[in-house]
């Protein structure tokens, strides 16, 4: 597994804006809910791909990561691992900057994928957990 080093890491949360977040839910006891708050907290823009529900945290859910209006710089992975290999074409149409798969999600394919198309990659690490490490006495 290829490991991103963490100045690299930093540089990349902090310079995002808009978060896709694929298979978030409504329900605030779940991971990802509890991931996305912390994002919006820290003045990221969430939006939920997840087309069994219809909003999450105050946005309007869409059906896949290519039905996102605006230019996503991360796409955060919540989902089977798969899945992820069509979310990373997803991403990887939609000029994403990175994939994000969180801890649980498995997929070596969809990581070479992305890999391959040039997008950074950040497996078996949460997105809370690191940004906290990373950039909790920064601002944004």
């Amino acid at each position: 597994m290829n490991s991103i080093p963490d100045d690299a890491l930093a540089q990349l949360m902090a310079d995002a804006r808009l978060i896709a977040s694929v298979g978030l839910v409504d329900d605030p006891s779940r991971p990802s809910y509890q991931v996305a708050m912390y994002q919006q907290s820290q003045g990221y823009k969430v939006i939920p791909v997840n087309p069994n529900v219809d909003s999450v945290l105050g946005h309007k859910a869409v059906p896949s990561v290519q039905a996102i209006a605006e230019p996503v710089d991360i796409v955060n992975v919540f989902t089977h691992g798969d899945q992820a290999p069509r979310i990373v074409e997803d991403a990887v149409a939609k000029g994403a900057k990175a994939i994000w798969l969180q801890p649980g999600v498995e997929s070596p394919e969809a990581e070479a994928k992305a890999r391959q198309a040039g997008l950074q990659v950040i497996s078996h690490r949460c997105f809370k957990t690191e940004h906290q490490r990373l950039l909790a006495n920064r601002p944004m």
